[in-house]
Order: C-alpha cells, then structure tokens, then sequence
C-alpha cells in the first residue's frame, strides 16, 4: 500500500493497545509494539509475525527502552506513528490512603515511561523531519474524579507534556495528546466496576478509533484532541 505506516506502539499486550495492532495489522501498516507480558507478546508473535514485530519491555527502565528503540530504528528507520499508549491507574481510593509505591508506580508508567520512549524515539523522527506523536491522555486529563487522583495527576501532565514537545518540533511534525473516550478495558471496570459494561470495548472502539489516530496531520500538531464515534 502506498501509504504503508511504520508504527511504534507501547502496551500492546491487552486492551487499547492489543486492539488497535489488530486494526492496524489488517489496514496493511507494520507495527512494533511493547508490552510487561512475556506470555502476551509471545501470542501477539504467533498471530502476526513478519513483518511486525513485539518484544517484551518495560518502559519505565530507559535502559530497555534505549536498546530496543535502536534496535528498532535500526530494523525499520524512524517511525512515522508514535502511540504512546501503555498506562496504569490506581486502585480506587482517596489520595491519602494511596501508598508511596502505588503513587510512584503509576508516575512511573504514565509519566517518565512515556518521556524514555519520547527520548529514544523521537530524535530520529526529528532528523527525518516528519511523523506523528500520540500520547494519550483521558478525560482524567482535562477533568477530575475522586479516588483516582494520581491517574489524573498523570494525565494532566501529558496533557503539558504533549504541548511542550509540540512547540520543540520541527515543521512537518506533530505531537498531540489524545483523549481516547470511555471504553470498557480492565483499567475501567477496576474504577466503574460493572457500569464499565455500557461502554464500548476496546474492539469495537478501535474501529473508528484508528481511522481517526491515522488521520491527524502536522497542522493538528499540539492540538488536544479526542476520539468519538
């Protein structure tokens, strides 16, 4: 295909990031994608092979990042579609019941493991002088809810974050951070619990979701933007 993509995507293992490979899989682009999961990535091998490629990282260590974002670049050149998708979030609770490592864990994954694959990745998107950044955010990201104060936390920065490196870029890139909308994935039912049900899967919302993320374009770039059906 003409406009064959060469797309980076962190946690791909389960929910958002398992079903948006499989999207981008069938619309022809080749994916690299990331995940904790030994057991998941090895599945998502079985299933794709050639010419896609998943490998067992952890983003929060930057030293796995750094290799395997060479090793990448190396395999495939710069990517034109960063997503910046892997995320964790909190139990439910009020911020001061949230012990240290709970708190620290989810900055550590929500935060400095995007600015590693950020670090890594991007320089090489930026002597090219093109490609596309996603980072996603949440409507947590723009607005509050009780018990989830760190998730939030995390959200609002990616939200600066995005906005920042949007300034930093080139012309001809873009760095956007992207509210997905509500879906129901293992991160909501943990927060909704079985109103999460009435919500769309990841399945079913990768399907306009994609189209959409595909779409965006340099001149979006530091826009805040949103997934809707």
């Amino acid at each position: 295909m003409a406009d064959r993509r060469i797309v980076v995507l962190t946690g791909v293992t389960r929910g958002l990031g398992r079903a948006m490979a499989a999207r981008l899989i069938e619309a022809g682009h080749t994916v690299i994608g990331c995940g904790r999961s030994l057991n998941a990535i090895k599945t998502l091998e079985a299933k794709h092979g050639a010419p896609h490629r998943f490998d067992c990282i952890d983003i929060v260590d930057d030293v796995q990042v750094a290799e395997w974002a060479a090793s990448v670049i190396k395999q495939f050149g710069p990517p034109d579609l960063l997503l910046n998708n892997a995320a964790i979030i909190n139990e439910n609770a009020n911020l001061w019941e949230i012990s240290a490592d709970e708190f620290n864990a989810v900055i550590d994954v929500n935060i400095k493991g995007v600015a590693n694959v950020i670090r890594h990745f991007v320089p090489a998107m930026v002597q090219r002088e093109s490609g596309v950044i996603v980072n996603f955010s949440s409507g947590w990201g723009r607005s509050t809810s009780p018990e989830v104060a760190p998730y939030c936390a995390t959200k609002y920065a990616i939200e600066g974050l995005t906005q920042a490196l949007a300034q930093e870029l080139p012309r001809g890139m873009a760095a956007v951070p992207l509210n997905p909308g509500i879906i129901n994935t293992e991160m909501l039912q943990s927060c909704f619990g079985d109103s999460a049900h009435h919500y769309p899967d990841a399945d079913e919302w990768s399907r306009f979701a994609v189209p959409y993320i595909l779409s965006i374009k340099a001149k979006q770039n530091g826009q805040p933007l949103s997934v809707t059906p």
